[in-house]
């Protein structure tokens, strides 16, 4: 009967949208991408990536150009003023605060008297992984992969040892390369076992390039033998030992190749992770072809800088260097939700009343005016009147009786820009974005820190969410760079089990700095909080205290840092003064 489907998966947030169901299967309009429609896209990403593109447009004020691609010809005149791109980078801020700090549990006794060894390695292995954050610009490259996750919903990290430099490099993607081939009953907090980065490359008629497809994998396998030790009509079994690669043997027990890592010496392994990097000329793709199912025998495969044959390289390890970061906690989807996700339609509705908004400015600042009784001048070509132009100092002679009337739309104008205050201000609640967040809460009209600390508590509980599901796979990341540097045998990174290393973000909200500082004069004074603790927490209120053991040796000394040339003072007298000065 050609009824519409009604779709509910992770973008049918998107499904009021006539680009996003354009046709009665639910597939998106033609004119949202010409990418979804390629022959050897997957079927389950068609729609991601064309809600990708979709807030894409939103973020980069583009939404009415897209709509009046799709047939929609007065969203040209949509007036597009760049609020999600507002509520996308506000979030973000909060998510990654002021600061993100890289700590390896135990390092914190490094520098007592009676330190363990295990203490030692630990403050080793932080000051290598912040040393190694530094060198590639570690918070830079997260701004740009969690603003991907905050608008998209996923974000994408790439890890690859560069012999060159002697560290791992670190890129991010966008996600919408990101192919993972996921089973039907897998988990969606597993990691998939084999992953597609899938992108088309335009033909290039100067040079007589065809249209092209990039595939480059990632895949979990066995670990394979060394085909060119084998007997010409040998069998597995028989050239096994002769034909295992540097470094593995075989287990005639188990039947299977094993290799010892770095980061396990006692727990030899049968899995490795293999590399495929080929492209395809799109003619060379016949229609139901799709991504995971890509002819080999017509593929171009590109070589290393060392000449290496990327098919099936065996990259000697046993975990994918990918990590992806999904914005939201898994709940039966491997991908996120964008942060816009649900309040797109308030997002529209805030673009439609600018609009309406500056149609109205537009007859409030240059009013339509009615004349009665006015002598127009004839225009001597067409003998019709000539139009009447208003400018400053015009005088028009009108009859008896005649009249001028106005048009006042100023009243409308005022509505409209209360509407678009009260759309806002809902959108904000329903993003968990508190106003006094966006900056648009006059500082004076805050009563108290208290009432400000309450009206923040919708945004606590979204950044702790999406902390939340970020945690376990910055620890992953961590983990990786540490066993990526023990295969590339970099130099002061030991061999073993690599430690459990986590990042920890700043305070995302402002803070009363001197209540703090108050509250820890009084709690250490009293006993009842140690001088550590108080130190712990004068270090999340922001204060640049950069070692908490230095600082309560400093105090305990009773001087300054050796850099500062003030008067010693007591604990409690130097922090009564800086409560003193101090202010927000």
């Amino acid at each position: 009967m050609g009824l519409r489907t009604f779709l509910t998966d992770a973008w049918s947030w998107l499904n009021y949208k006539p680009v996003m169901a354009g046709t009665h299967d639910g597939r998106p309009h033609r004119a949202l991408s010409p990418a979804v429609q390629a022959t050897w896209l997957p079927d389950e990403a068609v729609r991601r990536l064309a809600a990708y593109k979709l807030l894409a447009a939103y973020d980069n004020n583009q939404a009415g150009e897209l709509a009046s691609l799709a047939g929609n010809e007065a969203a040209a005149e949509r007036r597009e003023f760049g609020d999600p791109a507002t509520f996308v980078d506000t979030t973000l801020a909060h998510l990654l605060g002021k600061s993100q700090q890289i700590i390896v549990p135990g390092a914190e006794h490094a520098k007592d008297e009676d330190a363990s060894p295990e203490a030692v390695a630990a403050a080793a292995v932080q000051q290598r992984l912040r040393d190694w954050a530094e060198a590639e610009l570690l918070p830079l490259r997260m701004q740009a992969a969690e603003r991907k996750a905050v608008l998209l919903g996923d974000g994408l990290y790439l890890l690859a040892w560069d012999p060159e430099k002697r560290r791992v490099r670190l890129r991010t993607l966008d996600p919408g390369l990101y192919f993972p081939v996921l089973e039907d009953d897998a988990d969606p907090g597993d990691y998939p076992q084999r992953v597609h980065l899938a992108w088309e490359i335009p033909e290039d008629p100067k040079r007589g390039v065809k249209a092209r497809l990039r595939r480059i994998t990632y895949e979990l396998g066995p670990i394979l033998p060394d085909t060119t030790g084998l007997p010409a009509h040998g069998h597995l079994e028989t050239g096994a030992r002769a034909a295992a690669q540097a470094g593995d043997t075989y287990n005639n027990v188990l039947d299977r190749f094993e290799r010892t890592y770095p980061w396990a010496p006692d727990a030899p392994s049968a899995i490795t992770c293999y590399l495929t990097d080929a492209e395809w000329t799109l003619d060379d793709l016949r229609h139901g072809q799709q991504l995971d199912d890509l002819p080999l025998d017509k593929a171009r495969f590109r070589t290393r800088a060392d000449g290496a044959l990327l098919h099936r390289l065996d990259l000697r390890l046993d975990f994918m260097p990918l990590i992806h970061i999904s914005n939201t906690i898994a709940d039966g989807e491997h991908f996120g939700q964008s942060s816009l996700a649900k309040v797109m339609q308030a997002l529209d509705e805030l673009a439609e009343t600018d609009t309406d908004s500056a149609r109205a400015s537009a007859t409030t600042g240059a009013p339509i005016i009615g004349l009665a009784g006015a002598r127009t001048e004839v225009d001597r070509v067409t003998g019709g009147p000539k139009p009447l132009a208003v400018e400053p100092g015009t005088v028009f002679a009108l009859a008896d009786g005649g009249r001028m009337d106005v048009l006042d739309t100023s009243h409308q104008l005022a509505e409209l820009r209360s509407r678009v205050e009260e759309i806002r201000d809902r959108a904000a609640v329903n993003a968990r974005l508190p106003a006094v967040s966006l900056g648009t809460v006059d500082p004076s009209d805050v009563p108290s820190g208290r009432a400000l600390e309450l009206s923040l508590g919708p945004l606590d509980s979204l950044v702790d969410a999406m902390r939340l599901a970020r945690a376990h796979k910055y620890a992953l990341l961590l983990k990786l760079v540490q066993r990526i540097h023990q295969a590339g045998h970099a130099e002061d990174w030991p061999q073993g089990e690599a430690l459990p290393a986590r990042l920890v973000f700043g305070p995302h909200t402002p803070t009363d700095r001197t209540a703090i500082l108050d509250e820890v004069i009084r709690g250490v004074s009293a006993g009842v909080l140690s001088l550590q603790t108080g130190i712990r927490m004068l270090q999340d209120a922001g204060y640049p205290i950069e070692d908490t053991r230095e600082e309560v040796e400093r105090i305990r000394a009773g001087r300054q840092p050796e850099e500062d040339a003030e008067p010693k003072r007591t604990v409690s007298a130097a922090a009564e003064a800086e409560a003193d000065d101090v202010s927000e």
